[in-house]
Order: C-alpha cells, then sequence, then structure tokens
C-alpha cells in the first residue's frame, strides 16, 4: 500500500559575485549557462538581476570588489547542487550563496515575466581605484592620527617631536671584553 512520492519543486535563490574587471561577453556567458543548467533540470528562472560592482566584505582571491548577480529559480533539489557544480567551473565566478525561500511550489502555477529574466548586458564604468591609490602613494593625501605611522604624511617626523631628555641611557655594546672585566690585569 506504500504510494509513490511526488517531489515538489521549491523556490531557490543564488547570488553570484564575478570578478569586478570581467568583461560583459564573460558576465553573459556564465549567466547563459545557469539559464542552461535551470532548463535542463526541468527548473523554471523567475528573476535575474544585476546589482552592480560593490565592495566585498573581505577580500576574495585578492579581488576587493565583485560584480553581484541575483538568480531566482523554482526546481527539485538536485537542481541546486548541479547549478553549484557549473558555478564552481567558471574561472569569473568568486563566490555564490544559494538559499531555498519556499517549499512545495507547483512549477505549472509560477508565472514567469520573460524580462525579468533577461541579464542587462553589464556595462560597468572603469574602476577609479588606481587613482586615489597613486595620490596616497604619492603623500598628497593627508590621511589623519588614525592611520599607521608608515601611511600617514611626514612619517619620518614623528619621532621628532619626542623628548630628547627622556631617552633611555645607552647600553654598552656587546663585543670583546675590556680590561677591567677580563683577567688580563697586572698585578
Amino acid at each position: 500500500m506504500a504510494e509513490a512520492q511526488i517531489l515538489k519543486s521549491k523556490e531557490y535563490e543564488t547570488i553570484y559575485i564575478l570578478r569586478s574587471d570581467v568583461d560583459a561577453d564573460t558576465a553573459e556567458k556564465v549567466q547563459a549557462r545557469v539559464a542552461e543548467v535551470v532548463g535542463r533540470d526541468a527548473g523554471k528562472l523567475v528573476k535575474v538581476e544585476s546589482w552592480g560592482r560593490r565592495k566585498l566584505a573581505y577580500p576574495v582571491a585578492k579581488q576587493k570588489k565583485g560584480v553581484y548577480v541575483y538568480v531566482k529559480y523554482v526546481g527539485k533539489g538536485g537542481l541546486v547542487a548541479e547549478l553549484e557544480r557549473n558555478l564552481k567551473l567558471q574561472d569569473s565566478v568568486l563566490k555564490f550563496q544559494t538559499v531555498q525561500t519556499a517549499e512545495e511550489i507547483d512549477v505549472a502555477q509560477v508565472t514567469v515575466d520573460p524580462e525579468e529574466v533577461k541579464l542587462a548586458r553589464l556595462e560597468l564604468p572603469p574602476e577609479e581605484d588606481e587613482k586615489e591609490s597613486r595620490e596616497k602613494q604619492l603623500g598628497l593625501i593627508d590621511l589623519g592620527p588614525d592611520a599607521p605611522r608608515s601611511m600617514r604624511r611626514g612619517g619620518e617626523d614623528d619621532y621628532a617631536d619626542a623628548d630628547v631628555g627622556a631617552e633611555a641611557p645607552a647600553e654598552p655594546e656587546a663585543g670583546p671584553m675590556s680590561a677591567k672585566e677580563g683577567g688580563d690585569e697586572e698585578a
């Protein structure tokens, strides 16, 4: 009297982060791969958004910024594993995370707006970090008292305002023993 269990689809959200220097063609290839995997595993893409270039919380693969892409889709449990496997294979993908947002979704009831499924072509302006770092390297920007001494403007002068009389007495040099310490005293 065992009944066949029907697997219901679930709704998932995946955010993946592309390298900050990614070009539009590479981003489209990654998104085409995501759409292919979802379609192949009998899933449906519901929404695709590009959130643009943002600062990462911590450096990932020596990158400080990344291009965030949000994907919402419906499918069975094996779809997530296959999608994440494909994202791992892409060199331009730094990180990704998938979250299940709803259980027992009927795929036939899900309506998809074709405009929300298309990934708009990424036209990212070039990064301006180079200009800022060059100014900092030349010491043209005063970073203030909270910055490390090596990064502050005029870092060598930080020790000049210390009191000269407050210095500790000089220690004797370590070296060969002097005549008073050694056994070469004349009797």
